[in-house]
């Protein structure tokens, strides 16, 4: 039987005694694209992966992608870690961990991501999930564990979550919020080389004033989340653009800055600041 995306299983899993009304379910299968999902599934059944992320970009979406600084991606050595901004929440892990794919000569690659995404089972195996609302599993922490101990890459995106429009200095920009330490300690400790990137583009207007109003009614629960998926579809024909900036060793980070500095750091290099003063 050909894998279904099914919302309501999906809320029962995550909320077992949640009670969601018929028409709240109809409205998150729209916004999610469910029936334009479930007739790609049919006709992919066999596809993972890699293979399905590229079927995924060429017929589904349309989109397209050029890739700048390619050469600081080395072809083989030590497995190390690649941070990008996250501008879109979704379609940019997919074609930064197809470039790595390339780029790496098909080496092996966990991308960190929202433990929701692992209900898209074709390509769940490329992930290693975060749980945003909760702690992971003892299963899912152990998983992480040994993610961190073998030779494969990491691909993370530090914000933790897609870039939101914020006042910096006295301008609107759309940027990531504040990058979290993490990759920073990982880097130390399994001794990594850190390896940033740079994606340009964006969501729609009104994905980031869904974002500044619930800010501004300070709702706790992230909402815009729920339209990723419609920004997805909404990106259809797009080109992108990725700057791949060179390697930093891990030596680097050492005790002149703390390590959220650090992560502040390499921030302001991705967004092309390159402001050493933390």
């Amino acid at each position: 039987m050909p894998l279904q995306f099914d919302i309501k299983a999906i809320i029962k899993r995550k909320a077992p005694n949640a009670r969601v009304p018929n028409f709240l379910v109809r409205y998150l299968e729209r916004i999610v694209h469910v029936k334009q999902m479930n007739a790609f599934l049919r006709v992919h059944t066999t596809e993972r992966d890699y293979e399905f992320i590229q079927l995924v970009l060429d017929e589904e979406l349309g989109c397209t992608a050029s890739i700048d600084g390619t050469e600081n991606i080395p072809a083989e050595g030590n497995p190390v870690i690649f941070v990008s901004n996250h501008p879109l929440g979704g379609l940019d892990g997919m074609i930064i961990a197809q470039m790595i794919h390339k780029c790496r000569n098909k080496r092996s690659l966990k991308v960190i991501v929202n433990e929701l995404l692992m209900f898209m089972e074709p390509i769940a195996d490329l992930w290693a999930p975060v749980n945003k609302v909760g702690h992971l599993s003892k299963e899912q922490a152990a998983e992480q564990q040994r993610m961190w101990e073998s030779k494969v890459d990491v691909l993370t995106f530090p914000a933790g979550a897609c870039s939101r429009l914020q006042r910096i200095d006295g301008k609107w920009q759309i940027q990531d919020l504040e990058w979290q330490k993490n990759f920073v300690q990982r880097a130390k400790e399994y001794k990594r080389d850190v390896i940033p990137i740079y994606f340009e583009g964006h969501n729609s207007r009104f994905f980031y004033a869904l974002a500044y109003i619930r800010k501004l009614l300070h709702v706790k629960l992230n909402i815009e989340m729920l339209y990723l998926v419609d920004e997805m579809y909404g990106a259809h024909g797009k080109h992108f653009k990725v700057h791949v900036l060179p390697p930093i060793p891990y030596t680097t980070f050492d005790n002149t800055r703390t390590p959220k500095q650090w992560a502040q750091y390499v921030k302001s290099m991705v967004y092309g600041t390159n402001n050493t003063s933390c």
